[in-house]
């Protein structure tokens, strides 16, 4: 386990008695009253002290012979000061402060005439501030008003972050402009610090947490990426078109990107759309750090999210398991959506109370609730002590050939014999889901009976495919369905679960030039005959090696492991499970190089599914009576949009 500097009221009941006897005989009467539990706003936010510093990373990415500093804005109560106390931090790094924006009404920072910052983005300043945090809104290298470059995810994006926690600890400068200046020191706050964010910002924290830097005491990584080759690629097939070279021209300021030219081609030489893991995802994976990590985390994913698809949460979540990091997790039913959007009354209150806990060491029993809130249907949560719940084993499924082609069985007995299919790039999986009863040339799709008992998955499945190619490249991917009616959130639709609304909210204090009302949501919805539970894609190239792919021999079987998404969801009673083995994943991965045709060897393709009660509920829940007729065409969301994807919020 990794070491720990973090001191705590509640680790240790020798710790907690000696402490106790110390304020009995020790402390005056009213130090004896009751501890905090919880920080109030009694601190003015129109008063607060505004102020922008430039940190010196110690890099020059951008090549102008002088060390490359970055922006950050600092927002804090100027009592606290006054009183000689100092105060914690809670900080957002990110490369959209300018370009792009945060939150669902894409704001940006905007300063006044003597460039300090005027509207921070988002409502974590004007909620907690008050309550005595400051937060800092960091640029990162190379984005507006920031030297260096942007190298996406690598040593410049995590360590000019990086450099600005160690200024608050003491441990780097700071000055007043971007270039000369006066030397800044942060005397006002404890250096405890908390990192926050969405999507890119997120990631930023996951990789700043895994460099081990002393004073970042938790993380809270709302969609967040664990590592950039798993952003881009899937066990080497392409996710989509353009590469990271692409996405830092999109983030840099103008002045970066005329500097930056030779970042931008190390970045695109670096990652070829080949599929094969280079040095440079190597450097940008912060799984494998994972063992570094101090700060506890708190993750936040939506599990239809076909941006940053739940696979990054699955493994840095497995990664710091292992690892013994203190964590939480919540799992919407969204895609890339922030818990403002979809629970915004209790993802502010458990945000409040965790940083209450984590960066003030109140008691205030957030450590001691259950470990993961689930979202089961829109709007109701159920939640798990532990996640995944304890008594999670990994039921070994097999499919096995049905009465027409295409359309065989799923379940725990071990089959001979293959099916067939064709990849069609003009198809993806809401038409695979759609025809799962019928025979189909472009996928090869497996049901259990009708369960008796509900049935949860929880964790990351992986499927073995063993498949005879008719072409030198092939792509695989492997579906996991929910066969049966619900009403879900319509994550493939505009808002990803969600419909804004025209009124608003305020979440803390607002000033002319910030306001901390933000608009309404409320669940978008949409009635199904199937929900798609968990995917995973794969280049039967990469069969041998994640390193380099290699061309297949047609006619000669390979296996594959296809590692799918991690989940949480429940098939209720008489629904089915269904695994769909196809090619393309229509707008989710792009298309092999050829159309082949592949032969599935059924004895030795598997399905391994984490349950809840394993392979013995498995067979509880499939082994009655019921007899429910599935439609012949089933209806779901609609497909996925063939957009250009950003991890950006």
């Amino acid at each position: 386990m990794p070491k720990r500097t973090r001191t705590t009221i509640w680790r240790t009941a020798t710790t907690t008695f000696v402490v106790t006897l110390m304020a009995v005989f020790l402390a005056p009467a009213a130090a004896r009253a009751a501890a905090p539990r919880e920080s109030r706003p009694v601190y003015s936010y129109a008063q607060a002290i505004r102020e922008s510093v430039w940190v010196d990373t110690g890099l020059d990415e951008d090549g102008d012979g002088r060390s490359d500093r970055v922006a950050a804005d600092v927002v804090r109560p100027a009592e606290p000061a006054r009183q000689g106390r100092r105060v914690p931090v809670i900080m957002d790094a990110s490369p959209y402060y300018s370009c792009c924006g945060r939150g669902n009404e894409s704001q940006l920072k905007t300063y006044d005439e003597h460039g300090h910052v005027v509207q921070m983005p988002l409502f974590y300043d004007n909620y907690f501030v008050p309550r005595g945090y400051a937060f800092v809104g960091v640029d990162l290298a190379g984005t507006n008003r920031s030297d260096g470059c942007v190298d996406v995810g690598g040593r410049s994006d995590i360590l000019s972050a990086k450099a600005v926690v160690d200024w608050l600890n003491g441990r780097a400068r700071a000055y007043t402009s971007r270039s000369g200046g006066t030397p800044v020191k942060a005397g006002w706050t404890n250096g405890r610090t908390g990192m926050i964010g969405k999507s890119w910002d997120g990631t930023i924290a996951n990789g700043v947490a895994a460099t081990g830097v002393k004073g970042l005491r938790t993380i809270v990584p709302i969609s967040a990426i664990s590592s950039w080759y798993d952003y881009y690629f899937a066990q080497g097939a392409p996710l989509y078109d353009g590469g990271p070279d692409e996405l830092a021209d999109l983030v840099e300021s103008g002045g970066a990107r005329a500097h930056c030219a030779a970042v931008q081609r190390r970045l695109a030489d670096g990652s070829p759309r080949s599929g094969d893991r280079t040095p440079l995802w190597t450097e940008r994976d912060y799984v494998k750090d994972a063992a570094k990590v101090r700060a506890s985390v708190f993750l936040v994913h939506g599990m239809q999210d076909l941006n940053v698809r739940t696979k990054h949460l699955g493994q840095w979540w497995d990664a710091l398991a292992r690892h013994g990091v203190e964590r939480k997790i919540w799992l919407s039913q969204t895609g890339h959506v922030d818990p403002f959007d979809y629970r915004r009354g209790a993802w502010v209150d458990t945000l409040h109370r965790w940083f209450d806990h984590e960066l003030l060491g109140y008691d205030n029993g957030v450590d001691r609730e259950p470990m993961a809130d689930i979202e089961r249907h829109p709007d109701q949560w159920a939640t798990s002590t532990t996640w995944p719940p304890r008594g999670t084993r990994t039921a070994v499924l097999h499919p096995a050939a049905g009465g027409q082609a295409g359309v065989g069985t799923l379940g725990l007995r071990r089959a001979a014999g293959t099916e067939t299919f064709t990849d069609d790039p003009g198809l993806g999986e809401t038409d695979w889901a759609a025809h799962l009863t019928a025979s189909t040339p472009e996928k090869a799709g497996f049901l259990t009976a009708p369960l008796t008992r509900d049935l949860r998955l929880a964790g990351s499945a992986q499927v073995t495919v063993t498949a005879t190619p008719t072409t030198a490249s092939a792509h695989l991917s492997a579906v996991l369905v929910d066969v049966g009616p619900d009403t879900i959130r319509d994550y493939a639709a505009a808002g990803e679960g969600i419909s804004t609304l025209p009124g608003r909210t305020c979440w803390g204090e607002s000033t002319a030039g910030d306001s901390a009302c933000f608009k309404e949501t409320r669940a978008k919805t949409a009635a199904v005959d199937y929900t798609v539970v968990s995917r995973g894609w794969a280049d039967l190239g990469h069969h041998a090696s994640a390193t380099r792919g290699v061309p297949l021999t047609p006619g000669r079987p390979y296996s594959m492991t296809l590692r799918l998404a991690a989940t949480d969801h429940v098939v209720p009673a008489g629904h089915r499970l269904a695994l769909i083995v196809a090619g393309t994943d229509k707008d989710l991965i792009d298309p092999p190089s050829t159309r082949p045709t592949l032969t599935v060897d059924l004895s030795r393709t598997t399905a391994n599914v984490p349950l809840v009660g394993g392979a013995a509920e498995f067979a509880r829940a499939t082994g009655g009576r019921a007899r429910v007729p599935a439609p012949a065409v089933l209806d779901g969301v609609r497909a996925p949009r063939a957009t250009r994807h950003i991890p950006a919020g």
